[in-house]
């Protein structure tokens, strides 16, 4: 089955689930904003004006009179969020007395993966979706394999645990990509057992009828390989005609590379190019242990690396080869992948502080690269992460007189702030954040923490 003209299931939907953000009746048709600090695309300039219509900028012009709204501090592209597993929010703080390496770390993760069904992933999702458009990201893109009731059982709705998420980002306000992901195998050679029975569907062609089966209501879609231990090497063609968004864990941990040799004489990155699944619109996920063959098969394809270096450290999957990835002409993207933190910040400010570690010099990403990886929206399908005349009008506000950003040259300002230092946000022309209120959530902190003792008394 060629899933090429289906991939954008978005095509069904009207223009407002499209765009992730309801339009409020009585919604201004011009809105005028002034910014003290403005990230252009040629760099930054102070005295922004920025005219906002229909969900989109109409025009960004430095050096203007003060008029409008004001912005005071320094106003970013909204960030993207590359990679996400909503539920992982859950194992917060709650994983850290443990010892051992990703593999332990994941027994729990299916334990947690277990108690979840739609009405409660629903809400523990929307927490997490609003505690990210609160640290300024203003898309997502989930990479979602946790589809089916306990023990494989098909829920009457075959996309239900799909359909909460896509609830549970427009209830918080975020546009979502979702990244439904093929998951067939618990290993090379091993059929699925325990909680994994939730994440399969038999083949690629259940897998796709399923997908084909989604109601309006997810804003974008786009599909994931899991890895290549998740779907058989004969069974990966399938993904080489898809148009969409394709993402793919690659190489996070050592064994994946040695247990892919075994089997198949290649590395993962080879089996994926021999299967045609490499390509501009893939995006590998961590490769942090990537063989220089590896590195020339990706940037001739065309393929991007997602980056995930809290999450990476959190787990102590290693250190990859960032610069020499960028130098290649790959392009980088970040994602906060298992929420042990939610900042867009100290995921950029990681990719370079990772890089001085194992390389032992400073300086190895200019600012200028760094927020261009963190707002990277062509990665997960979408036009957005640049403040120009037709971009989606998605902004993030940040203050320049905190006790983290105080005294900071304005250009030098993400490598120094943090989420908390986010007050504003803004995504297709309305408000999500204001003044660090979510305006859509009431008490996100509050509901979250609810959920997750709910989840684990469980």
């Amino acid at each position: 089955m060629n899933l090429g003209a289906r991939s954008h299931i978005v095509e069904k939907v009207p223009r407002h689930l499209f765009d992730n953000v309801r339009r409020p009746a009585g919604i201004v048709d011009m809105t005028i904003l002034w910014a003290e600090h403005a990230w252009l695309p040629d760099g930054v300039a102070p005295g922004v004006r920025i005219e906002v219509a229909d969900g989109r900028f109409t025009a960004v012009t430095a050096g203007a009179a003060r008029e409008g709204t004001v912005l005071s501090g320094l106003v970013l592209p909204g960030f993207a969020n590359a990679h996400s597993h909503a539920f992982h929010r859950a194992l917060r703080g709650r994983t850290q007395h443990d010892h051992g390496t990703f593999w332990t770390w994941r027994e729990r993760m299916y334990e947690l993966a277990e108690r979840l069904d739609p009405d409660s992933y629903h809400r523990l999702a929307r927490g997490v979706y609003a505690e990210m458009v609160l640290a300024g990201y203003t898309a997502v893109g989930e990479f979602h394999y946790l589809h089916h009731a306990p023990g494989g059982r098909r829920y009457a709705d075959p996309n239900a645990m799909g359909h909460a998420l896509a609830r549970a980002a427009q209830d918080a306000g975020i546009r979502l990509t979702l990244l439904d992901t093929c998951y067939l195998t618990g290993g090379f050679g091993q059929e699925l057992s325990g909680v994994q029975l939730r994440f399969g569907d038999g083949d690629v062609a259940a897998w796709a009828a399923r997908v084909e089966a989604v109601q309006p209501g997810t804003a974008l879609s786009g599909a994931a390989v899991h890895s290549v231990r998740a779907v058989p090497a004969g069974q990966l063609p399938f993904f080489a005609d898809w148009d969409g968004p394709l993402h793919v864990h690659l190489s996070e941990q050592r064994a994946e590379n040695d247990d892919c040799r075994t089997h198949h004489r290649c590395t993962p990155t080879e089996l994926l190019d021999r299967a045609g699944v490499l390509g501009p619109r893939t995006v590998a996920v961590h490769g942090t242990h990537l063989s220089a063959v590896d590195i020339d098969l990706l940037a001739r394809s065309g393929a991007g690396v997602c980056f995930c270096p809290t999450t990476e450290r959190d787990l102590g999957d290693g250190i990859g080869e960032a610069r020499r990835l960028a130098n290649a002409g790959i392009a980088l993207c970040l994602g906060s992948d298992s929420q042990a933190v939610i900042d867009p910040f100290d995921e950029l400010r990681a990719l370079e502080l990772h890089e001085r570690l194992a390389s032992e010099e400073r300086g190895r990403f200019g600012m200028a690269e760094l927020v261009a990886a963190a707002t990277r929206h062509p990665a997960i399908g979408r036009d957005a992460g640049r403040m120009a005349a037709g971009a989606p009008a998605d902004l993030v506000v940040v203050a320049l007189d905190s006790v983290r950003t105080a005294g900071t040259e304005p250009a030098e300002a993400p490598f120094a702030a943090s989420a908390a230092d986010v007050t504003d946000v803004l995504i297709g022309g309305r408000w999500i954040v204001r003044d660090r209120v979510h305006q859509l959530i009431d008490r996100p902190a509050a509901s979250l923490a609810d959920e997750v003792e709910a989840l684990w008394r469980s």
